[in-house]
């Protein structure tokens, strides 16, 4: 038989256990909305035109020109660009049995992945010149530089860091936010010391720390094109100006390429 004393003892045992659960699940809800990225907006700054049948797959700037890789087989390519124009300068035409994807400059090196044909094409900068091919395992979508390293994404959740002169994969990354991990990871830049990425049909842009592979912030760009999206592709395309310090960004097909600010909201 149970004495009311013991009963008293036992209830205060379980009232303590469900107390000490809730001020744990408090703490980690306080944790996760610690974690949690902020949300910023932009400010469009300039808008130029961009061509509508590049299928937008890697975008990069350097010394004054806009590096472009285009996607869909057979028609895939590599060229170089003037912002303020739109004309081609320069163009190099991938084998149709190739898909163009994520481009990055390392030196004096534009550097071309394509998408399952594990095959990536170095170019000279100037000339747009095959210097050489190079392999990797997984698919290829989106390409950074950081200096150092390069980064690549293959439509998970997952950056790989590969040696810019042997190409091997020496470390991985999974990018996460409070949600959890963040896949389909698409086209990259690497600004200001942080890895920026596109995702695959969504609007916004992820901000990661690429030490640790959190995102730090999303930068929502719906509604950036407000004519012709009916026609046009989704997000993709982010490169840097760094004369005046903004993003360049675009879509597959897009009529228009935009320079933004970002701010908060």
């Amino acid at each position: 038989m149970t004495t009311p004393l013991a009963e008293s003892g036992s209830g205060s045992e379980i009232r303590a256990i469900i107390a000490s659960a809730t001020l744990a699940l408090l703490a980690i809800a306080c944790a996760a909305a610690d974690e949690r990225a902020a949300v910023l907006g932009y400010r469009v700054v300039a808008e130029y035109a961009h061509d509508t049948q590049a299928f937008t797959q890697g975008l990069v700037f350097y010394r004054g020109f806009l590096y472009e890789s285009t996607g869909r087989y057979g028609v895939s390519s590599v060229r170089k660009l003037e912002l303020d124009t739109a004309k081609v300068v320069a163009q190099r035409r991938l084998p149709a049995r190739y898909f163009g994807e994520g481009l990055t400059v390392a030196g004096d090196r534009l550097i071309q992945l394509t998408w399952r044909e594990h095959t990536g094409f170095v170019y000279d900068l100037e000339s747009l010149e095959l210097i050489e091919t190079f392999h990797y395992p997984t698919e290829g979508w989106g390409l950074a530089y950081d200096g150092a390293w390069l980064h690549m994404s293959d439509g998970s959740a997952t950056i790989y860091r590969l040696d810019p002169e042997t190409f091997g994969i020496v470390a991985k990354l999974e990018i996460r936010d409070a949600e959890g991990p963040v896949h389909r990871l698409n086209e990259l830049e690497f600004i200001g010391g942080f890895l920026y990425a596109n995702v695959w049909q969504e609007d916004r842009i992820a901000k990661i720390d690429p030490a640790s592979g959190r995102v730090v912030a999303w930068i929502d760009l719906g509604g950036l094109l407000k004519n012709g999206a009916s026609a046009a592709g989704v997000l993709n395309g982010i490169a840097f100006e760094p004369s005046s310090r903004r993003i360049l960004v675009t879509g597959k097909l897009w009529p228009k390429l935009f320079a933004i600010d970002i701010v908060s909201d």
